[in-house]
Formats: structure tokens, sequence, C-alpha cells
């Protein structure tokens, strides 16, 4: 199961406000301005900012390389 798209459309991330891309196959919210990802648990996003995991580089430039192979969109537009 995957995150409502009406929920999508207002997620933002806790700290920065703005908007996130979903993977939906790895359960994951991820801001690529601060390199924070957020868990998606039994499709509950997990928005704490005391949750989030910051990624290291590698990691960030796979997930942006997802972007933009699969044609990933942001959250919302800011």
């Amino acid at each position: 199961m995957s995150l409502d798209p009406q929920l999508l459309e207002i997620l933002a991330c806790p700290v920065d406000k703005g908007p996130l891309y979903y993977f939906a196959d790895e359960d994951a919210l991820y801001n690529p301005r601060l390199k924070r990802r957020y868990d998606v648990r039994d499709d509950i996003p997990i928005m704490l900012p005391d949750e989030a995991t910051v990624v290291e580089d590698s990691e960030h430039d796979r997930l942006m390389a997802r972007v933009a192979s699969e044609g990933l969109t942001l959250s919302f537009e800011a």
C-alpha cells in the first residue's frame, strides 16, 4: 500500500517546511535540501525531526539518480 496522493500534496519537511520526494518501494520520504530521510511505517509518515536519518552523500546521489530516472516529483511546488 502507498500513501494517499492527497496526503502527499500537503506533506512537508518539519524542519524547513519544504516539499519531499516519496519512495514508495523504500517506505521513505526524502528532503534533498537537508539530506533527511523520513521513514513511513505501516503507511504512516514518521515526520519527527529526531526520527529522521541524515543520509551520506553517496545515498543522496543514489536517491537523486532515482528521481531523475523515474521522473519523480516533489510532494508539492514550493
